[in-house]
């Protein structure tokens, strides 16, 4: 059976050349990074190209860059290693918005828990912050913004040079988190005024459980992790060197496919887009209108549940998603989408379909080939779009 994968949010295949350079480092280049004999310095010469490789898909410093786990821990060690230790008699406050990953969303719960002043933006059914708001919500104590660059799960792009502009004014902290953005559309953290920026290796091709975090030189950042003196104090540990190498090699080819690839995606995505609303009556695009990242389309189904029709799918070879990865088994629905001003019943009934490098004309063809016939199948069947029965 042919299998086409649409969910490339949630995480990409590894690409051969990021293999290739990887595996080396899983044998006879093994010596630890922080060693200072031969072996040592042959491993640590390939995690500081690798930094530099990272660097420069963000128009960054080297020094910048330091290497984590993945996009969780960088968020985490961003929103908490600026605001978690902050000292001083006035009660702080933080902002963010609604529609942030869970990554950012939780850990600024746990400042709340601190006694951290949280507020959390609504967004409108755009997807898109209004800059205006994060602008009203400064108060003399804010001390840390975090607004997210691309939305996992709608693709929307937040307005973060104007949000940069407002945080530089006011002299606040500001984190974005880019996980779903860079490598597929152009980030710069100059131009976007970011002080510290969140990336994941396997969302560019790279592999998994490896990460980046930008620091603007000059941010003073504890840690939140705690042993030796890796990564210039900010994040303890062995480094993965095979996983920062992959990291690395991402990037570099992140960067010279960044035009051809969002180009491509971009017809195919809109392609698709465009099939599924002509062949689905009452589809709907979740974020349409907004700018967005080009591989993402989040569509809503009326009358179908998202999990029925996404397991549907499934057993016919298309791969997709019902929202975010790190959700997935959620008995609520998705706080985006509601935070977006879809009830839950809609919320419920939306699909996350997110197209990649190796994404085909031939894969667009083949879902449009399954997914309205299986959309009828299941509305057919629904009980909430059979007609109530007469009462004589």
């Amino acid at each position: 059976m042919r299998r086409v994968y649409f969910d490339h949010n949630a995480t990409t295949p590894v690409d051969p050349e990021v293999l290739d350079a990887m595996l080396p480092y899983f044998s006879v280049e093994f010596g630890n990074a922080s060693s200072i004999h031969a072996f040592g310095q042959q491993t640590r010469g390939a995690v500081e190209r690798a930094r530099q490789s990272v660097a420069a898909l963000l128009g960054a410093q080297a020094s910048e860059i330091t290497f984590t786990s993945g996009g969780t821990e960088s968020d985490n060690l961003a929103i908490l290693g600026i605001v978690g230790e902050l000292r001083g008699g006035e009660k702080k406050h933080v902002i963010t918005t609604q529609i942030e990953h869970s990554a950012a969303l939780s850990s600024c719960h746990a400042l709340a828990k601190r006694g951290m002043d949280v507020t959390f933006l609504p967004i409108g059914r755009s997807g898109v912050i209004d800059p205006r708001d994060v602008r009203m919500a400064i108060r003399p104590t804010t001390v840390f913004i975090t607004v997210m660059h691309a939305n996992n799960e709608i693709g929307t792009l937040q307005p973060l040079e104007e949000i940069g502009r407002i945080a530089a004014d006011a002299d606040v902290w500001f984190h974005t988190d880019a996980v779903q953005s860079a490598g597929k559309i152009p980030v710069d953290v100059n131009r976007l005024g970011v002080d510290l920026l969140s990336l994941s290796a396997h969302k560019i091709y790279g592999p998994k459980g490896v990460g980046a975090l930008y620091v603007r030189k000059g941010t003073h950042l504890e840690p939140v992790l705690y042993g030796g003196h890796h990564e210039r104090d900010r994040r303890p540990g062995t480094e993965n060197v095979p996983g920062i190498v992959g990291l690395g090699r991402a990037a570099e080819i992140a960067r010279e496919k960044l035009s051809s690839d969002g180009e491509r995606v971009s017809r195919l995505r809109d392609r698709f887009e465009n099939g599924v609303l002509a062949a689905v009556a009452d589809a709907r695009v979740n974020g349409a209108g907004a700018p967005r990242v080009p591989n993402t389309s989040n569509i809503m189904f009326p009358g179908v549940a998202s999990e029925s029709l996404l397991i549907a799918l499934d057993l016919k070879g298309l791969a997709c998603s019902s929202g975010s990865a790190c959700s997935s088994g959620a008995v609520t629905p998705s706080h985006v989408l509601t935070a977006v001003g879809l009830c839950a019943a809609e919320a419920r009934s939306s699909l996350r379909f997110s197209l990649g490098r190796h994404t085909t004309d031939s894969d667009v063809d083949f879902a449009l080939s399954v997914l309205p016939g299986e959309v009828a199948r299941l509305r057919a069947i629904s009980p909430e779009t059979k007609r109530a029965p007469v009462v004589p």
